[in-house]
């Protein structure tokens, strides 16, 4: 039988350090809060490689007691509370005693610190958890700690960390929320000796936001305002033009602790939706100041999550406060009367407010019913049932060529063909013709199997809504999504070529400039080759700068500061872990936005070529998003639709 044992103090600092350090932006967060706390008005951040190297904070708050240097890495000690009830009226960022401990139980940190009413300062040294010195030191008011060679006595924790780049681009994250938290507070960040973020400390928000997110983004913002008994609510929301496909660009501050909450997103991408409804996430920062008592902070530790004691309460009005500004916004700009705009009336049941949706669910494939029954397949072949056709698809191989199809018929078929066939997309053709011309283009001819055909060449009808393809094949009809099936087409094809190394690519009039937030531009050049391999030229333009010369042949006329960006926020998505064929596929999605638009009238030779273009792609039944592609209705469904039969 195992007995209990009391752990010693090194092994529980290391285990409470891997709920705390996860990684070097989370040291960072915790130092920073400390030096926020201590009322600093100027903090400078230096990192070297990512952080793991390292992380060097300087700031000029009130400084630590010599008598508190060595009791501050002691677990669970803190000046912030001092009994149980401090914990409902918490109004500093830490106040759990654990970070500290568990930084320097998995690094080797040094910390000097001087109060004002003392003239030299106080340096600890500490090495693993175990201090190796404690002495006087010269040093100005406030606190220096220096964090090197993080978690260099857990090796397994060093396996699971990112590229130094990525972590990097981690710290740089996380400065930029706590910059944007604290506009009174001149921030200065440098990574590998390079500069970063610099505020200025004037307590403007509009001042910070500039300085982390640019200045088209500082220009595309409408701000918010609004108060109740409990809690006030002030931040900024983008228009349409700066919107994004993920959620990077989006803050919450509770009483200006940086936290992540599916509520108050919810409640902003609503209000956000009803005014302006794009498939993309709105750029925004909230701030909410609300009484200590009407929330827990004490739910994880590291803080990031909070719990309030009215969701709905809050809900409405971080809702009422956005769309009231977007509804100001829009009537200023289109001299709209204020009656005439949308008022949403969002008196929800408590059910239906649970039930608000906060991620899309990702389209589930597996039950997708394939238009085409695969039992008639042979050898991923289609073959043909019609009575009285004696040409089995598993006899003719399909070559597909830039602007023909060639059949190459083996010597068995060539007895049971007709003397004509009639080729999708072309008048009657005459089998000897096929044969003739196919031995001048190929001298010596060898019978080959090429591009398969995953469908008969169905017969094409017309048009519905210019949406949608209608077509039949023997006693089935079948409804092509033209968008669907073109996006797929290109898919294929891009991805094709950038597995071949022979991609083409089509110089810009004109080079797009864009200009990157410190984060997306630590993405790219994480990715930069993936850019190259793709088909993208682009320079270096300065900092966080870059130039776009060249884009894919096959992106048509893309808006490409717009496909640029969504590239990006899901290259940052996906993570560094992934494979450069994940991060293709990624690529190639958003790539075909070149394809023909539902709602476009096609005639009919372009349907017919579209369908055969689709037939002899490897996954024709789905687009690169999931969806169908096809959708058949046979004729007896038909025939009961229309109570011709029981």
């Amino acid at each position: 039988m195992r007995r209990i044992n009391l752990l010693d103090t090194e092994t529980s600092n290391k285990i409470a350090a891997g709920e705390v350090v996860e990684r070097p932006a989370s040291v960072v967060k915790e130092l920073l809060e400390n030096s926020i706390d201590s009322k600093a008005k100027n903090i400078a951040i230096e990192i070297l490689e990512g952080g793991q190297k390292s992380i060097k904070i300087i700031d000029d708050g009130h400084g630590i007691h010599p008598d508190d240097i060595e009791k501050a890495f002691m677990p669970h000690a803190t000046s912030k509370i001092s009994s149980i009830d401090d914990i409902y009226s918490i109004d500093t960022m830490g106040f759990r005693g654990e970070a500290l401990p568990s930084i320097a139980s998995v690094s080797n940190t040094v910390l000097r610190s001087r109060v004002e009413d003392i003239d030299f300062g106080r340096e600890i040294s500490i090495s693993g958890g175990v201090v190796n010195s404690i002495q006087d030191a010269g040093c100005n008011v406030g606190t220096i700690i220096e964090v090197n060679d993080l978690f260099f006595n857990v090796p397994a924790r060093q396996k699971f960390l990112k590229t130094t780049s990525r972590e990097g681009s981690y710290i740089s994250d996380i400065v930029d929320r706590l910059a944007l938290a604290n506009p009174d507070i001149a921030f200065k960040f440098s990574n590998n000796n390079k500069k970063g973020l610099n505020t200025y400390g004037t307590g403007k928000l509009i001042d910070v936001i500039r300085s982390v997110y640019g200045k088209s983004i500082s220009e595309n913002i409408t701000s918010f305002e609004k108060h109740t008994d409990i809690a006030s609510i002030h931040g900024y929301v983008g228009n349409s033009e700066i919107s994004r496909g993920s959620r990077n660009n989006q803050s919450i501050f509770v009483n200006k602790r940086y936290i992540k909450n599916k509520l108050i997103t919810a409640a902003v991408e609503n209000a956000f939706k009803s005014f302006l409804t794009i498939n993309k996430f709105p750029f925004f920062i909230v701030f909410l100041d609300i009484f200590p008592e009407f929330i827990d902070v004490n739910v994880h530790p590291t803080k990031s999550e909070i719990k309030f004691s009215d969701d709905r309460q809050i809900f409405k009005l971080t809702f009422d406060a956005v769309h009231e500004a977007l509804r100001n916004s829009l009537k200023d700009t289109f001299n709209i009367p204020y009656g005439e705009l949308p008022n949403i009336d969002i008196e929800k049941s408590d059910n239906e407010l649970s039930k608000t949706e906060i991620e899309k669910e990702p389209i589930k494939t597996e039950n997708i019913q394939l238009p085409i029954d695969l039992n008639t397949f042979s050898e991923n072949t289609y073959r043909s049932e019609k009575i009285g056709n004696n040409i089995g698809y598993d006899s003719i191989f399909y070559e597909k060529r830039d602007d023909q199809i060639q059949y190459n018929l083996n010597n068995d078929s060539k007895k049971s063909l007709p003397n004509s066939i009639e080729i999708a997309g072309t008048s009657e053709v005459k089998v000897e013709d096929i044969l003739r011309e196919q031995q001048k283009e190929v001298p010596n001819t060898q019978i080959r199997e090429a591009n398969i055909a995953k469908f008969p060449p169905f017969n094409v009808i017309g048009q519905f809504h210019s949406t949608y393809i209608l077509a039949q094949w023997l006693d089935t009809l079948y409804l092509i999504d033209q968008h669907a099936a073109h996006e797929k087409i290109l898919f294929e094809k891009y991805k094709k070529s950038i597995i071949e190394h022979n991609i083409m690519s089509q110089v810009l009039i004109t080079p797009i400039v864009i200009e990157l937030t410190r984060d997306e531009y630590g993405i790219y050049i994480e990715n930069s080759e993936t850019f190259i391999n793709t088909g993208f030229n682009i320079e270096i333009f300065g900092d966080n700068t870059i130039s776009i010369r060249e884009v894919p042949f096959i992106l048509g006329k893309p808006n490409v500061r717009d496909l640029f960006i969504d590239i990006l926020n899901n290259l940052k998505n996906m993570g560094s872990g992934e494979t450069w064929e994940v991060k293709y596929n990624t690529i190639a999605k958003l790539a075909c936005k070149a394809a023909i638009k539902a709602n476009d009238n096609l005639s009919n030779v372009e349907m017919k070529s579209l369908i055969e273009d689709l037939r002899f792609i490897d996954d024709p039944f789905t687009c690169p998003h999931g969806r169908p592609t096809i959708i058949k209705f046979t004729l007896t469904e038909l025939e009961k639709k229309f109570k011709r039969i029981q």
